[in-house]
C-alpha cells in the first residue's frame, strides 16, 4: 500500500485566471488572493504556492508520498457562490484531474447552492477523483447537515469519502483583516468551524448517512478532546465511529497523542495541508507511522474493516 498524503493545496493556471476576472471576493489582482475576512495573500508563479505540479511531485517523492490529494481552498467560498459564478471556477478545478499523474488524485467540489446531483455522480466516477471536498460552514449544526444530505448521500453511494475543510473566515471583529496576522483565521475562525461541524456530525451525521466515511481535517478543530466538557455539559461521546477519520495538517506530536488518547490511532490519517504546512511525523513508534501514512488513508479512501 502507498504512503499518502490526503490534504495538499494546488492553484492551477486556469483556476486563477478564472480568479483574475473577477471584480469582487474571491478573486486575484496581480499576485494577490482577495478574500474577505482574511489578509491578501501573495500568489507568486514558481513558489511553493504556485509550484507546478511536476515540481510538486518531485517533492513529494523526496518525502516519500506515493499518493498526494489535492484540495480546493475552501476559504475562498467558490462553493457558496451563485451557480453561475462558481461553475467556471469549478470547471476549472475539475479540469486538473484530466493532467493528473498517477502519484496525485483530486478531491472534487460541488456548488452547494443548486447542486447538480447528476454532474456530481459524473464528477465522482472520473478515476482522478478520490472524493468530495465541503466546507465546514455547510455543516455547522444538525439542521445544516440534514439539508446537505442528499450531496453527501451521492458520495456515500459511490463509496468514496468525504473531506471536512475549514470555509471562508468569519469577519474579526471591528478591526480590518489586513491588521491581523496572517496566521489568525487558521486558529479561530477555521478552528471553531470545524469544531461545529465535527459536533454536527456527533449529533446527526450516522443516523443521515450510515456508510459514509468523512475525514475532518487539522484533527477536526482538536474537537473530540472537549469530550469531558461535553459530558459535563449533558452530552455524551459514545463509541468511537469507525468511519470518522482525522488528518494532522498543522498538529506536532501532543495534539496527535492527545488525539489518539480519545479516539484511538485508526482514524488518524496523514495530512500536511502543503504548501502551508510542511510533513510531519510525529514520531510516536513505527507502528504508529505506519498507521499514519498508509494503512489509515487506505482505510479512509477504500473502506474495509479495522
Amino acid at each position: 500500500m502507498s504512503r499518502t498524503d490526503v490534504h495538499q493545496h494546488a492553484w492551477p493556471d486556469a483556476l486563477v485566471e478564472q480568479l483574475r476576472r473577477r471584480s469582487q471576493s474571491p478573486r486575484v489582482v496581480g499576485d494577490r488572493l482577495l478574500l474577505d475576512g482574511e489578509p491578501d495573500f501573495v500568489l507568486v508563479a514558481g513558489d511553493g504556492v504556485r509550484a507546478t505540479l511536476a515540481d510538486r511531485r518531485a517533492i513529494d517523492v523526496a518525502d516519500g508520498v506515493d499518493l498526494a490529494l489535492l484540495s480546493l481552498s475552501s476559504p475562498l467560498g467558490i462553493e457558496t457562490l451563485a451557480p453561475e459564478e462558481a461553475a467556471p471556477l469549478l470547471d476549472a478545478w475539475h479540469g486538473v484531474a484530466d493532467a493528473l499523474e498517477p502519484g496525485h488524485g483530486l478531491w472534487a467540489a460541488v456548488n452547494l447552492v443548486e447542486p447538480d446531483l447528476d454532474s456530481l455522480r459524473t464528477t465522482l466516477a472520473v478515476p482522478a477523483v478520490r472524493g468530495l471536498q465541503v466546507p465546514a460552514t455547510a455543516l455547522l449544526d444538525p439542521a445544516a447537515l440534514e439539508r446537505l444530505a442528499p450531496v453527501l448521500a451521492v458520495v456515500e453511494s459511490a463509496d468514496l469519502p468525504l473531506l471536512v475543510h475549514p470555509g471562508p473566515a468569519a469577519a474579526s471583529g471591528s478591526s480590518g483583516a489586513g491588521d491581523l496576522p496572517g496566521w489568525w483565521p487558521a486558529l479561530t475562525s477555521y478552528t471553531a468551524q470545524l469544531t461545529a461541524a465535527w459536533f454536527a456530525w456527533h449529533v446527526a451525521g450516522r443516523a443521515l448517512l450510515p456508510d459514509l466515511r468523512i475525514c475532518f481535517v487539522a484533527l477536526a478543530g482538536l474537537a473530540p478532546l472537549h469530550h469531558e466538557r461535553l459530558v459535563a455539559r449533558g452530552g455524551q461521546l459514545g463509541a468511537v465511529d469507525r468511519h470518522v477519520y482525522y488528518d494532522t495538517s498543522s498538529y506536532g506530536p501532543r495534539a496527535v497523542d492527545a488525539m489518539v488518547r480519545v479516539v484511538g490511532i485508526d482514524p488518524i490519517v496523514h495530512g500536511s495541508d502543503r504548501p502551508y504546512a510542511l510533513p510531519r511525523d510525529p514520531c510516536l513508534g513505527d507502528a504508529f507511522t505506519q498507521a499514519l501514512f498508509v494503512n489509515n488513508p487506505d482505510h479512509l479512501l477504500h473502506g474495509g474493516t479495522r
